[in-house]
């Protein structure tokens, strides 16, 4: 095999500066010296088959004109339509949505969905926007990105700063240029535009299915077992929620705002409905305040990320003191700090296989729109169940069976999947 993989400089140009995308294509590089995958077919894995930049130009409340810039990433075509998150957030910029639409790829494979992964973002504060300059912006972006989504080319979702409110407004542009209504085009709607029960807490829910597996592994006891969340949007505060349901203590909880901590266990269904009435989670009364940097590094058995990229790096990896990390955020590790966690014993359920629930539920949601066929969120629940337990013990097995780390084991599974269709289909023409 070549000793450079992915020699193409196309993508290091287009994405130089962003580190997350260099994390993902390191990873990348670390699954094809493993793999016996042709180097032309890794080499084609390693930039985005599409990428699109659009200028987004709305009328802000005061009257005045600002424009906005938004992406959208396939970074494959191959196994099915493109689906990915749409993310609303200031730090946006193309190369994060490269490593977030690759990412995507391999966690499709994992799961065995007829997905590519796909990713798009904004480069906004929504906090600081109006629901109609919102509203404006999201309509707008729609209508830029109309050439290359579909619901059999590109499927959107919500993702860090959007919602279910969102898909709607783009379902309803879309639908208003084609003619009729399209609720296929997206998926993580509301229930009454054709969204899928059980939604929005799949990928939470998809993260504690893979912690229940690994404390079943490793023999601990949930009564003995202690847990920290950083994230408490809709992955953190539904895992924070369901392990409470299993009589695992939550600690600690901390989102962008703030972090607190109870040695003793926090009320989860009391904070829940604090932040439901509006309230910060810092101000929850029955919890201290602690130092944001404070709440990696808080010990506990399960240590669950939900918030953003390369949150754990070189520096505070070391001072890490959790038995397993559960990865409910996409990429919160670097490389380096990589292999530190392995070094300490640390039981790594990697994001392209732990928060996998999300994209899997939105497939539910998909099929159902395309058959105009709907499921209870019994049945929701059961069948993610059912495809989160085997794909977490597919990725176990393979750790085990070769000795690799279970990110390495992830990642080989879901990139094998996607270069076989590759070589499968060929080259055009």
């Amino acid at each position: 095999m070549s000793a450079n993989p992915t020699k193409s400089t196309v993508g290091d140009n287009l994405f130089a500066g962003s580190p997350t995308y260099q994390m993902a294509k390191t990873q990348l590089e670390a699954v094809a010296k493993v793999m016996d995958t042709p180097p032309d077919v890794i080499e084609r894995l390693a930039t985005p088959k599409r990428s699109l930049i659009v200028n987004i130009p709305i009328r802000m409340e005061n009257g005045e004109i600002h424009c906005f810039i938004g992406y959208r990433v396939q970074h494959s075509l191959t196994s099915g339509p493109s689906k990915g998150g749409l993310r609303y957030a200031p730090h946006v910029d193309l190369g994060e949505v490269a490593a977030l639409a690759m990412w995507m790829s391999w966690k499709c494979g994992i799961m065995n969905l007829p997905f590519s992964g796909a990713k798009g973002g904004i480069a906004c504060d929504p906090a600081k926007m109006s629901r109609g300059e919102l509203e404006r912006l999201t309509r707008r972006y729609t209508e830029e990105v109309l050439p290359i989504i579909g619901p059999r080319v590109d499927v959107m979702a919500p993702d860090l700063g959007t919602d279910e409110q969102t898909m709607a407004w783009i379902m309803d542009t879309y639908s208003m240029k084609v003619g009729h209504a399209a609720p296929e085009i997206v998926t993580g709607k509301p229930i009454e535009l054709g969204g899928c029960l059980g939604r929005r807490e799949a990928t939470g829910r998809g993260v504690v299915c893979c912690i229940v597996e690994a404390i079943t592994e490793l023999n601990l006891s949930p009564q003995e077992t202690t847990a920290v969340v950083q994230g408490f949007g809709n992955v953190g505060s539904v895992v924070a929620q369901e392990l409470a349901i299993r009589g695992i203590k939550v600690i600690a909880v901390g989102d962008r705002y703030g972090s607190i901590r109870n040695p003793r266990g926090i009320d989860i269904p009391a904070l829940l409905r604090h932040v439901a009435a509006g309230k910060m989670v810092k101000d929850f009364q029955e919890a201290e305040v602690i130092p944001d940097a404070d709440l990696l590094t808080t010990p506990c058995t399960i240590l669950v990320p939900s918030a953003m990229e390369r949150v754990i790096n070189r520096d505070n990896a070391p001072k890490l003191k959790c038995r397993i990390l559960a990865e409910g955020a996409n990429g919160p590790t670097t490389p380096e700090a990589d292999d530190i966690l392995n070094n300490n014993g640390v039981f790594i359920i990697p994001d392209i296989l732990c928060n996998a629930g999300g994209v899997t539920a939105s497939y539910f949601e998909w099929v159902q729109d395309l058959q105009q066929y709907f499921w209870n969120e019994h049945q929701v629940n059961e069948k993610l169940r059912e495809l989160m337990t085997s794909a977490y013990h597919r990725v176990r097995a393979l750790s085990l069976r070769r000795q690799i780390p279970m990110r390495l084991a992830a990642l080989s599974i879901g990139v094998e999947k996607v270069a076989n269709e590759k070589i499968r289909r060929g080259l055009f023409p």
